[in-house]
């Protein structure tokens, strides 16, 4: 029996419900999500460390929150990248799970008590990567059906060969997962990478429209793809709300 039609996993359910798979749900809370994906190399932790600081630096009610950060689930984590054993399924439900422990006490939280949260990565990666791993999609969509529908999801996207070069040009070695080595791709960890993150990009691509991203030029100078960042975010939210109260 295949594993991904088998294992559920339930997290408590949080105060606002949104459907992945069928719409928006009605909101219960007076923050707003703002998210960043795209692949390694991209550009976009680089976008939102800058339109974070300089929503601080003009004293906005901001939260920052990163993929895989829970430390909760940190430790079996990294023993598993370690010692190899994570599964394309087991390394997704942990991701899973350690998203579900920032959602109930960081996200949600902080999106009731208004306000702007900022997320370097989203469900969608585990949309992307975890696809691209071989799990279902409509069970990953399932697995996070109760995650907040962002009010911004911005998609940083360069080409395949440009985001490559970033990554290889600044790691002095790729790490098993992280070079895809666990689908036996290639032996090289180069290639097997490559491969990888072009696997990923193609499912980012797909989510394009349903998901209503708003597509970024990755390639663009830092100053002028900031600028477009933060008039694009003004257009979509109201960050007079987020000021700091007098």
């Amino acid at each position: 029996m295949d594993p991904q039609d088998t294992v559920v996993m339930t997290p408590p359910a949080p105060a606002v419900a949104t459907a992945q798979a069928t719409g928006v749900a009605p909101r219960k809370y007076s923050g707003a999500l703002v998210v960043v994906e795209g692949i390694d190399g991209s550009g976009k932790s680089t976008q939102l460390y800058l339109l974070k600081r300089w929503l601080e630096i003009n004293g906005y009610r901001i939260h920052f929150t990163e993929w895989n950060s829970s430390p909760l689930v940190k430790t079996a984590t990294k023993r598993g990248k370690k010692q190899r054993l994570l599964t394309p399924v087991t390394y997704s439900l942990l991701h899973a799970a350690d998203f579900a422990d920032r959602c109930e006490r960081q996200i949600l939280p902080l999106l009731q008590g208004g306000y702007l949260v900022l997320a370097d990565r989203y469900i969608y990666t585990a949309f992307a990567r975890d696809v691209a791993r071989g799990c279902s999609e409509k069970w990953l969509r399932n697995l996070y059906r109760y995650a907040p529908v962002p009010d911004i999801t911005f998609y940083f996207r360069a080409p395949l060969e440009v985001a490559v070069n970033r990554i290889l040009s600044g790691r002095p070695k790729l790490k098993y997962y992280e070079a895809g080595m666990d689908l036996g791709i290639s032996f090289d960890p180069v290639e097997s990478f490559r491969s990888f993150q072009g696997m990923i990009m193609e499912q980012y691509d797909k989510m394009i429209e349903p998901d209503k991203f708003v597509k970024m030029d990755g390639t663009l100078p830092v100053n002028k793809l900031q600028k477009q960042m933060r008039d694009m975010l003004a257009e979509r939210v109201d960050l007079k709300r987020f000021e700091p109260k007098q």
